[in-house]
């Protein structure tokens, strides 16, 4: 008689399994009441984009969508033609798990991967990127893509933000943000307010991974952008018919006081428990705990013995067992984690 192996927890497996928070199901049902006018051009949508202007000190133009994938690709077909390429981090989210979006999107829109140190772009490296010659038989570059924090954990900083995106502005050059988990780099201590100034074009924030149902943000920061932007998101298929079930998560999001509400709020509880989960990890951790996240080197037979204790975890892009962290985490979920993996790494040693 075989022993039945136990039901996968999937507590870390990443942010995105976790429900949604209840300021967003109270905004949501609010936004149900009554009637209201389709494609975006409601009041929600309209309240909510003032939100995230407001946050960001910024005149932008916002839209939303129910995708990270899609506004990642959707921003780039703004930035870039179908004969060019996006430089990105080798392992941005755009080059290793969009499955060629960016390119469908747009047409045969490119992506250049460059390296880096825990997902962030080393500036020779962009800078060496950005000498090669135009030629005809290679897509150059026409923008630069980012992301913070990053798919390591890591943040950057607002100095080698800037040092990124100088050269390509300089150049003529647009910049994406990928922010699916800018509430994270915000609770560890990015100024969202930077953004604007320091010249990104399209900026993605993530509701989705932060605690709510599906929906980011788009803002458009560059108004040379915003002709003709919501034909161009119907012809994209992202220009939603009941938009204020997008746009109403933000304002349970972000509240009204103006200081990222619980979508910063519960962002820095998920980076807490990352730190706590750090402090309890008995195998050796690769990369800086500056988000929700924690990359640890360990083995298969450590991370097979983990899976059959019932937790599952993802094996990650440079081979480090990932531990995703999210508002809904407990201190006491990471306390059961953290003896279940102190058992397992005296047994495999």
């Amino acid at each position: 008689m075989t022993t039945a192996r136990p039901t996968a927890r999937y507590d870390f497996a990443s942010d995105n399994v976790a429900g949604a928070m209840p300021e967003v199901m109270g905004a949501l049902v609010a936004a149900n009441a009554g009637t209201a006018s389709g494609y975006g051009t409601d009041h929600v949508s309209a309240a909510a984009a003032d939100r995230i202007r407001a946050l960001l000190n910024a005149d932008a133009a916002v839209r939303f969508t129910a995708s990270g994938t899609a506004a990642n690709a959707f921003a780039l077909t703004v930035l870039a033609q179908p004969h060019e390429a996006v430089l990105a981090h080798e392992h941005a989210h755009i080059c290793t798990d969009e499955t060629g979006a960016p390119g469908f999107f747009g047409q045969g829109v490119g992506l250049i991967g460059l390296p880096g140190a825990s997902g962030k772009i080393e500036v020779p490296a962009l800078e060496a990127a950005l000498s090669e010659p135009d030629v005809s038989y290679r897509q150059p570059a026409a923008a630069l893509s980012l992301t913070t924090a990053t798919e390591y954990g890591t943040v950057y900083d607002e100095a080698h933000l800037r040092a990124l995106i100088a050269p390509v502005k300089a150049r003529g050059y647009g910049v994406h943000l990928d922010g699916a988990r800018l509430a994270n780099a915000v609770a560890s201590g990015f100024d969202l307010k930077s953004v604007a100034k320091m010249g990104v074009d399209i900026l993605v924030m993530g509701g989705t991974k932060a605690g709510s149902t599906p929906t980011e943000a788009v803002v458009f920061l560059n108004p040379d952008h915003a002709r003709r932007l919501d034909a161009r998101l119907k012809h994209a298929g992202q220009l939603v018919s009941k938009g204020r079930f997008l746009a109403a998560p933000w304002l349970g999001l972000l509240g009204e006081a103006n200081d990222g509400g619980p979508w910063a709020a519960r962002a820095a509880h998920a980076n807490a428990m990352a730190r706590k989960l750090a402090a309890l990890m008995p195998f050796p951790i690769r990369h800086p705990v500056e988000a929700n996240g924690v990359f640890v080197d360990m083995d298969e037979p450590a991370l097979e013995r983990l899976r059959g204790e019932g937790w599952f975890v993802y094996r990650f892009l440079d081979g480090t067992a990932r531990f995703m962290c999210s508002w809904a985490t407990t201190p006491e979920m990471v306390e059961d984690l953290g003896m279940a993996l102190a058992r397992i790494a005296v047994d495999t040693r």
